[in-house]
């Protein structure tokens, strides 16, 4: 059977959502959730950015985790900069995790017009990054940032990008829609090409701008992707990321992917109610799985149904 990675960024891009915010404790509370209801890595922050997310990894370390793995999340080094003088890269080994997740531009426009450096350069930025943090002892996932807008824009460039993350060594590749507009079967194809272009393990980390991020996950599942990154409750910047909340359900009882166990997909509502009260948001009533409307008939027709045979 195959293997799906649950790897959860709601302490770090989940808290880019306008009006969330997390004291440290509750960092700290969230990942021993978390690490119960069996996700396999968590993101706990950028640490070269804040003191709150560099402290939170000093913290981390005291939690009695059973099954997750804390990442720090970072980026490639600065152009014509040597990953040794990088004060990112250093922050990041510095937080002192077993896995690290660096991000690194995927698309030529967001190379030539954000990063104003040489799509050369970036190449070497993304390989040198990992060989670095690799030769550290670190497991080093690369998040490759607008990955399906670059793939439509310029594919052999964006193809690129992913092989110079395989000849750092990278663990994963996790191709990002970042502006959240991308389209399932957009999706399915530049998985694919993906996967063809090199021999490391492919993620999938989607924005839910069209209301299409956990379509848009499952698209990479089905075609072969075998890490999903995910929120609880689609947290996230703008109109959030994919929720983890209905991915997770999906996949076990959907597509047959047995991601957690039955007493840990039981507590799923559990835990999604417990990141709400910790954020002091309310949740969803409608939501899908988790809300308390989900399984509610009001009347006619289906109530009358399920009331004879659960099944109808």
């Amino acid at each position: 059977m195959t293997t799906i990675e649950l790897y959860d960024t709601t302490l770090r891009d989940g808290t880019q959502m306008e009006g969330l915010t997390f004291s440290l404790e509750d960092k700290l509370k969230v990942a021993q959730k978390l690490d119960e209801l069996g996700i396999h890595y968590v993101e706990g922050g950028y640490p070269g950015s804040n003191p709150k997310d560099a402290e939170f990894f000093v913290q981390a370390k005291k939690l009695p985790l059973k099954q997750t793995t804390i990442v720090a999340f970072g980026s490639t080094r600065r152009a014509d900069i040597r990953p040794e003088g990088d004060a990112n890269l250093q922050a990041l080994l510095a937080a002192e995790t077993k896995a690290i997740t660096i991000v690194g531009k995927a698309s030529d426009l967001h190379v030539t017009e954000v990063l104003r450096t040489s799509l050369e350069e970036n190449l070497a930025m993304i390989t040198d990054s990992i060989r670095y943090l690799k030769s550290r002892g670190r497991t080093v996932f690369l998040d490759a940032e607008h990955y399906f807008d670059g793939y439509k824009r310029n594919s052999a460039y964006t193809i690129a990008c992913l092989k110079a993350a395989a000849e750092g060594g990278v663990d994963r590749i996790i191709p990002c829609d970042t502006n959240g507009g991308s389209l399932p079967h957009e999706v399915a194809q530049a998985i694919r090409a993906a996967l063809d272009a090199v021999n490391v393990p492919i993620g999938i980390h989607t924005h839910n701008d069209c209301e299409l991020a956990v379509a848009n996950t499952l698209a990479a599942i089905a075609e072969g992707a075998t890490q999903v990154q995910g929120t609880i409750n689609g947290y996230g910047e703008r109109c959030g990321n994919a929720n983890l909340c209905s991915i997770i359900p999906t996949l076990k009882l959907k597509m047959g992917l047995n991601v957690l166990s039955e007493a840990q997909l039981g507590s799923l509502t559990e835990v999604s109610r417990y990141v709400h009260e910790l954020a002091n948001l309310n949740p969803n009533p409608h939501a899908p799985f988790v809300g308390g409307s989900a399984f509610a008939h009001k009347a006619g027709l289906h109530a009358d149904a399920v009331m004879k045979h659960e099944d109808s």
